[in-house]
């Protein structure tokens, strides 16, 4: 009988831990050189565009509460700019690798689709297994 600690250094050590561990590290740290790139590179630049300096100091108030709508703002961005990098960096690629790998794949010689419901069916089969309709040999 293996004891409680031994079961959680297998878990802990098991490559799917130490990985997703990794990642959240680098994830960590690739928010926050966007929110950087943000705060200091692009809302500059939109500020020389619309005027204002400084996105997080825009508010209104409302009845003495205030309201940070300008935070809210380079919150928005960052999250549309880590959504673009992680989609055009990661998501397109895989995508591509997907579909390349797709293309590679011969169909299997020992089967084809019924011409009545699409379904797989023995290539020498009189009669579809799923709809029954008979088919031409």
């Amino acid at each position: 009988m293996r004891s409680w600690a031994s079961e959680f250094k297998q878990f802990v050590l098991r490559g799917n831990v130490v990985d997703l561990a990794v990642g959240i590290v680098i994830g960590a740290a690739f928010v926050a050189v966007v929110q950087a790139a943000v705060a200091d590179l692009i809302t500059p630049l939109i500020a020389a565009i619309f005027g204002q300096p400084d996105f997080s100091q825009l508010s209104f108030e409302v009845g003495g509460s205030v309201f940070r709508y300008g935070h809210f703002l380079n919150a928005l961005l960052s999250f549309v700019i880590v959504a673009l990098v992680v989609f055009l960096l990661v998501v397109k690629p895989m995508n591509a690798l997907v579909s390349l790998s797709q293309r590679r794949e011969s169909p299997d010689p020992s089967t084809r689709k019924c011409p009545e419901c699409r379904s797989e069916i023995p290539i020498d089969a009189r009669r579809c297994a799923f709809c029954t309709s008979e088919v031409i040999v």
